[in-house]
């Protein structure tokens, strides 16, 4: 093989690896390991969509209210704090428009081991919300079933976008969130 083809071997294979570096990086964590990754290409712009909020101060501006309740169980994890924008609460729900974010103490980051936010809240998650006025069908979206919560009335789906949930995307509770204990 002359030097002249095997530098073209060389490149083409230099291009593919880049190209698959690029492909994987693309796709959050959750996607390899959810029923169906083709829901973070909506996602994406629920991620887009709610990014502005990472800041906790900076939810009131978009009409989110801060509830001052944790919520968790102690069997199945924690959701968080719930920052609620009901003017969102649509049938059919909007995928930018999340009729909630979850926030949760400042906790460990998983790479660094480092605690973010010097202890604040972080955004961890988005939940979408439906008032239940006895439809025969619960509402969906990603391909995902809104699950009813008849305390509140509604039907919600949640999405922890900004933090790995081992039970999955779309799962309410996630194990790795703790509520403070009072």
């Amino acid at each position: 093989m002359s030097s002249r083809s095997l530098q073209g071997v060389v490149k083409t294979a230099v291009a593919v690896a880049t190209a698959a570096a690029f492909a994987l990086t693309a796709a959050p964590a959750h996607a390899a390991s959810d029923p169906d990754p083709s829901a973070w290409t909506t996602l994406s712009k629920t991620y887009q969509a709610t990014a502005k909020y990472g800041y906790e101060a900076f939810a009131a501006g978009g009409g989110y209210v801060r509830t001052d309740t944790c919520a968790d169980d102690l069997a199945e994890g924690g959701m968080g704090y719930h920052y609620v924008n009901l003017a969102n609460a649509v049938s059919p729900p909007d995928p930018e428009k999340p009729a909630a974010l979850l926030y949760a103490d400042g906790f460990n980051d998983e790479y660094t081991g480092e605690s973010d936010f010097g202890g604040g809240r972080k955004l961890v998650a988005v939940e979408w919300m439906v008032k239940d006025t006895g439809q025969t069908t619960a509402p969906t979206l990603f391909g995902q079933t809104f699950q009813k919560d008849p305390k509140l009335g509604y039907f919600t789906l949640h999405a922890w976008i900004y933090k790995p949930n081992p039970k999955g995307l779309f799962a309410p509770w996630n194990p790795e969130v703790v509520c403070p204990k009072v």
